[in-house]
């Protein structure tokens, strides 16, 4: 990548809340010029726990009119409904756009594992843990921050972080496609991503 503009097209993506109950969740993508403008929405559904988050994105992203313009994906945490683990290696490789995953929180891994062991294909799952590569920290507004890359270098994906932080410690393109993604679900848009 070369020289980060401060409009770089950003897709920020977020799953909206789900009751454990509902087969399926809905998934919110905004398009964002740096961390000031919103340019475009894309949406769709994937299974709660399931395992088609992957394919889902691939294909939403794919077939979008703003692909060309698009320079990163930013996704809010490494699952979209529950368990439905994002293969970031190879969403990076299928669309042929750079993959930043954001978290507030160090994850417990111990945990994750426990949790995961649930599941038929746990393994498979804490493999695309495993393969999504080291958890980096930075810090953001005076607070932590952790992420992980596929398709792009830690500075770089640093830079952008900073770049498009614009109002919280999360990018806004994560941010608004959070408010949007609570606010079709619940009626009204809560919590913060």
């Amino acid at each position: 990548m070369k020289k980060i503009k401060k409009e770089i097209r950003i897709l920020g993506v977020d799953d909206a809340p789900f009751d454990k109950k509902d087969k399926e969740c809905l998934v919110v993508a905004t398009v964002f010029r740096g961390g000031n403008f919103l340019d475009g929405l894309l949406s769709c559904k994937v299974e709660v726990d399931g395992s088609n988050a992957t394919k889902k994105l691939v294909k939403l992203i794919n077939k979008s009119k703003h692909k060309q313009q698009l320079k990163i994906i930013m996704l809010d945490g490494i699952a979209l409904g529950g368990f439905n683990i994002i293969d970031i290696q190879k969403l990076n490789k299928k669309t042929k756009l750079p993959v930043i995953v954001l978290m507030r929180h160090l994850p417990n891994l111990k945990d994750v594992k426990k949790a995961l062991k649930k599941f038929k294909d746990f393994e498979r799952r804490f493999d695309l843990l495993k393969n999504a590569g080291k958890i980096y920290k930075m810090n953001i507004k005076n607070k932590f921050l952790y992420f992980q890359v596929a398709g792009i270098s830690t500075k770089q994906a640093k830079e952008i972080i900073k770049l498009s932080s614009t109002r919280s410690l999360l990018p806004e393109p994560i941010r608004v496609s959070h408010l949007i993604a609570s606010g079709i679900i619940k009626g009204e848009s809560r919590g913060r991503a």
